[in-house]
C-alpha cells in the first residue's frame, strides 16, 4: 500500500508537470496561416509583420448571376472576393462561385448558363497549379451540368486583415500542441545554424525551404526561410492541360472564357523556369500569373505569398486582379 501511494503520488508529480508546462507553451499554437498550422510553427517566428492594404467592404459584393457582367469560377483564391474588388472598382459586376457548386464545364455548360440568366461577357475561370490538371480533366469528362448549391456562395465577405500581433497567443489549444511546436522550434533553431542547411521536412506535408535573399521578399523574423507544401512539384505542368483549355473552349461559344492558373508558392520562389504560362498566354491569352510573380519578386515585393501561408498576401491578390483586368481589355479590343 505504502508503494502504491508513492507511485500514486509521483503519477499525479509527473502529470501536474507535464500540465504546467504544456500550458506554459500552449501560446505558441495559436496560429494565423494555414502552414505554420499544419508544420507546427509559431506565428512569432513565421508569421508576417508589415502591414497589408486595407480593403472596402463595398467593392466585395456578390453580384447576382442576372446582374453580373462577370462570373468567376474558381478555387479558395477567388472564394474570398480580394482579387475581384480590381473588378468592381472598375464598374464591373461580378458573381463568384467554386468549382464544388459548378462541378466544371460541362458539354451543356452554356445551355445551362443562359438559363440561369447570365448575360455577361466574361467567364474567369480559375485554378491553383496543383490541382489545374485535374480540374480541367473533369471538365473534359463531364456532360451535364449537376449544379450544387451552397449557402456560403452569396455570403458576405469581409476584407483581409491588414496585420496581426504575431506574440500574441491564446489558451484554446491543445496542450500537447503547445508542447510539439516548441519541440519544433529547438529543433529548427539547430537545423539551421548548420552553413549547409537547405531544407527541412515537417509534418503534415509541409517542408521549409531557404529561399535566396529571403530577407528581402519576407517581412517574418526567420526570414532567410519559408513554408511550403511538399505537395508542389518542380515538374512542368503537363501538355493535356492545354489540350483541355482548347477542348473546352469550343464549348464557351458566346462569352469570353479568362483562364487564370495561380501559381504554386513554390513554383513562384523555387521553380520559376517553368513554361506551362508563357504557352497559355501566346495560345489562349491567359494572364501570365508566373510572370507576374516573377516581376514582382525581383521587385522586392514583400510577401508575395507569406511564408506561414499558400496563398497571396493582400498585396498579391490585388496584383493578380490586376493582370486579369488587363487580361479582359485586351480581350475586348480584339
Amino acid at each position: 500500500m505504502k508503494h502504491a501511494k508513492y507511485f500514486s503520488i509521483f503519477v499525479f508529480t509527473v502529470l501536474l508537470g507535464y500540465g504546467a508546462v504544456a500550458f506554459y507553451f500552449l501560446p505558441m499554437a495559436t496560429f494565423q496561416g494555414e502552414l505554420t498550422r499544419m508544420a507546427l510553427l509559431p506565428e512569432s517566428l513565421f508569421g508576417w509583420t508589415k502591414p497589408q492594404p486595407q480593403l472596402d467592404m463595398k467593392w466585395m459584393q456578390q453580384a447576382t448571376m442576372k446582374s453580373a457582367d462577370v462570373l468567376v469560377i474558381g478555387d479558395s483564391f477567388s472564394e474570398s472576393r480580394v482579387w475581384q474588388t480590381i473588378l468592381t472598382q472598375h464598374g464591373l459586376k461580378v458573381r463568384t462561385e467554386s468549382w464544388d457548386s459548378m462541378r466544371g464545364i460541362c458539354a451543356d455548360f452554356m445551355p445551362w448558363l443562359r438559363a440561369q440568366g447570365f448575360t455577361g461577357r466574361y467567364v474567369v475561370l480559375e485554378s491553383i497549379e496543383r490541382n489545374l490538371v485535374d480540374d480541367l480533366n473533369k471538365s473534359v469528362a463531364c456532360q451535364q451540368m449537376q449544379y450544387h448549391p451552397n449557402l456560403k456562395t452569396d455570403a458576405p465577405r469581409y476584407p483581409p486583415i491588414v496585420d496581426f500581433d504575431i506574440n500574441r497567443g491564446n489558451y484554446a489549444g491543445k496542450l500537447s500542441t503547445g508542447i510539439q511546436t516548441q519541440l519544433h522550434v529547438l529543433q529548427y533553431e539547430r537545423l539551421q545554424q548548420s552553413a549547409n542547411f537547405k531544407r527541412w521536412l515537417l509534418p503534415n506535408e509541409v517542408q521549409l525551404e531557404r529561399v535566396a535573399n529571403g530577407c528581402g521578399l519576407f517581412s517574418h523574423l526567420r526570414c532567410n526561410d519559408s513554408l511550403f507544401y511538399t505537395l508542389d512539384k518542380p515538374e512542368e505542368v503537363s501538355d493535356i492541360a492545354l489540350q483541355d483549355i482548347e477542348i473546352l473552349n469550343h464549348r464557351l461559344v458566346g462569352i469570353t472564357p479568362i483562364w487564370v492558373f495561380v501559381p504554386n508558392k513554390s513554383t513562384s520562389y523555387l521553380y520559376p523556369g517553368k513554361q506551362f504560362w508563357n504557352m497559355a498566354e501566346q495560345r489562349f491569352h491567359a494572364p501570365n500569373l508566373l510572370h507576374m510573380t516573377q516581376q514582382a519578386i525581383q521587385a522586392k515585393t514583400i510577401d508575395l505569398y507569406p511564408a506561414n501561408n499558400t496563398h497571396f498576401s493582400t498585396t498579391g491578390y490585388l496584383l493578380m486582379g490586376n493582370e486579369i483586368f488587363k487580361a479582359m481589355e485586351q480581350q475586348q479590343h480584339q
